[in-house]
């Protein structure tokens, strides 16, 4: 067990914290008025930056990214949406939000920022010899490691066995970005929880729910339940919340002695079914009468 440190030794690693950041602050050149001496401000070129290696990301998960309270965000994303270097756009999965694409402008922008960017490192490197430099990047990744270890709590998949404040409010938020119709109400939930070969999973970060789904099971068709309301908030997307959730339900449901699982989606979700066919879903005839749905799938389990 690790020993904890004393005041005097706390303060003095503070101390020393404190001063590297005073020192790569201004070597990194992060205190001038604009980044790089270009146009932008840093977090307005760091805007740019995620916007371009994520097309499409979310202003609730570019929050989540950059740790920025919500209200600044949004006007430094107006401000560049005025400028004309990203533009909002419909969600393939959610329709309450409007993904961040570049225009043709903000494009031009970003790679004037990276041609700048790797001219200003390449400068702070000219002097390193080869084995410097990769003592310098594996020492810069071991600090990142070290951080995000502990600042990130683990993911935590867990099977209900009866419902909670958590499962009816991630359940709401889901029928809200889909627009569902039939809706599952908390006694049906317990019903569901209760009978064989069904469930309803969570995934938590922590205290925070941030995904679920259901399977419940297909009285109509031997050996074979459904998979439904798979849901992940845009914070936590990009980690694969998704596939755990999954392979948890999928899990369970051989355990159970389930050889097939059958879902049903709509046209417009199109990240939600290219998931499906990652994970060896194929269409096949429609199964329900769910007035919404517009594509059928189903997965073989085996025997």
């Amino acid at each position: 067990m690790n020993a904890l440190p004393s005041q005097a030794q706390l303060t003095q690693q503070i101390a020393a914290i404190r001063e590297f950041n005073r020192y790569y602050t201004a070597r990194l050149g992060l205190l001038r008025k604009r980044h790089l001496d270009g146009e932008f401000a840093l977090t307005e070129a760091r805007i740019l930056y995620e916007v371009s290696a994520q097309p499409k990301v979310t202003a609730s998960a570019l929050q989540e990214t950059l740790e920025l309270d919500a209200g600044y965000l949004s006007r430094l994303v107006a401000g560049l949406i005025r400028r004309k270097l990203i533009r909002r756009v419909s969600s393939d999965t959610d329709a309450r939000e409007k993904p961040l694409l570049l225009t043709a402008t903000g494009q031009k922008a970003v790679a004037r920022l990276n041609e700048q960017s790797m001219a200003h490192i390449h400068g702070m490197l000219a002097h390193l010899g080869t084995a410097e430099r990769e003592a310098l990047v594996a020492s810069l990744a071991g600090v990142r490691a070290l951080l995000e270890d502990r600042q990130q709590a683990p993911l935590r998949i867990t099977r209900l066995t009866a419902p909670n404040d958590h499962a009816l409010a991630i359940l709401r938020e889901y029928y809200e970005a889909v627009h569902v119709v039939q809706r599952d109400k908390p006694g049906s939930i317990q019903q569901l929880i209760d009978e064989p070969a069904s469930g309803l999973w969570l995934a938590y970060r922590g205290d925070e729910v941030v995904g679920c789904v259901v399977l419940r099971k297909l009285a109509a068709l031997s050996r074979a339940s459904e998979c439904k309301r798979l849901y992940v908030k845009p914070s936590a997307r990009g980690q694969h919340i998704a596939d755990k959730l999954l392979d948890a339900q999928e899990a369970y449901a051989r355990s159970q002695g389930i050889e097939w699982i059958y879902l049903d989606s709509y046209d417009d979700l199109k990240a939600a079914i290219a998931l499906y066919e990652k994970r060896g879903y194929e269409r096949c005839e429609r199964y329900n009468d769910n007035p919404q749905a517009t594509v059928f799938m189903r997965k073989y389990l085996g025997p």
